[in-house]
């Protein structure tokens, strides 16, 4: 690490590149992503995003495998790794070794009472950005990704789930299938799950996903949720076949909420009638149709109701 005022000048002269011309800044920045200091080379490789300078995509490359080795003191905290891969991404790099390298990367770092793994942001970072690289068929980059389901790292699993989805095939589609049936994490990995199944099969996965929803547990609840991602009349009709048999308070104003989000015609108009003339739900009724960005009539007719949205 340079001395401390020789560093902030670095990082002055780095970051004013951004108030610079892209012509200007490009020879710059293109010094500056050969330095050692983890937290210059992050600055630049940032700023080189901000001109969207593709021509360095070649210096960004060149830097990161240098931040790989003896990285915990090289990039303590991953910021250079993190910044070049994402300005990578960003620019739709085609190698996908480096990205492999990425997702393979483990950084343990001293923290109170013993290590910690600082490389998770890189390893979900790297697994949506493999899926751009067009020299992988859609099956290897399935490969892939698949062991990052079990990383230990939350974020990391939800963002392979994301990155599977992206892939779009049939075999993507069967994978998020699995993943979800297995139900052994947290409800947020299981709904993007969800959600990535009905991305990739449309409507025709609705009573697929209607399978998680008798349980009226947080998972179930971000089934709701993902069914009312498809925004069609069949996910308001089931929903509202869902709220009218449970029986848990909680689950009943998240099977609203998620009615809410359909954007059906239908599902506000049930929704407004229900603020109407039934006490017992209306205020969750009213709660889930506010936070649902309702358009304008919607607006005017919870006014009319005297229950405008606040």
């Amino acid at each position: 690490m340079p001395p401390k005022r020789t560093f902030d000048a670095g990082l002055a002269t780095v970051e004013a590149l951004r108030d610079v011309l892209p012509e200007v800044a490009e020879p710059e920045l293109a010094k500056a992503l050969n330095l050692r200091n983890n937290v210059l080379v992050a600055k630049a490789a940032v700023v080189t995003l901000h001109h969207r300078l593709t021509a360095l995509a070649p210096n960004l490359a060149a830097a990161f495998p240098r931040f790989l080795e003896n990285s915990a003191k090289s990039d303590p905290q991953c910021w250079a790794k993190n910044a070049l891969a994402k300005s990578l991404a960003a620019f739709e790099y085609q190698e996908a070794e480096l990205f492999l390298a990425g997702m393979r990367h483990i950084q343990l770092e001293p923290v109170w009472g013993g290590s910690a793994d600082t490389a998770g942001t890189l390893r979900g970072t790297c697994a949506l950005a493999l899926i751009q690289c067009r020299e992988l068929n859609s099956h290897r980059v399935l490969a892939h990704l698949t062991p990052l389901f079990a990383d230990k790292e939350l974020s990391v699993r939800v963002n392979v789930v994301r990155a599977v989805e992206q892939v779009g095939t049939d075999s993507a589609a069967l994978l998020l299938r699995l993943r979800a049936e297995l139900a052994s994490d947290v409800p947020e990995l299981l709904g993007a799950c969800y959600s990535g199944v009905l991305a990739i099969e449309g409507v025709t996965a609705i009573p697929w996903a209607a399978q998680f929803l008798p349980l009226e547990d947080d998972a179930a609840a971000e089934a709701a949720m993902a069914i009312a991602q498809t925004h069609t009349s069949e996910a308001f009709q089931l929903l509202s076949t869902v709220f009218a048999k449970a029986r848990d308070p909680w689950f009943r104003s998240a099977v609203l909420s998620a009615m809410a989000l359909t954007r059906q015609q239908e599902a506000t108009d049930w929704l407004l009638d229900l603020i109407a003339n039934e006490q017992r739900h209306s205020a969750d009724a009213h709660e889930a149709l506010c936070r649902s960005a309702p358009s304008a009539a919607t607006l005017d007719r919870l006014k009319q109701l005297g229950r405008p949205c606040i």
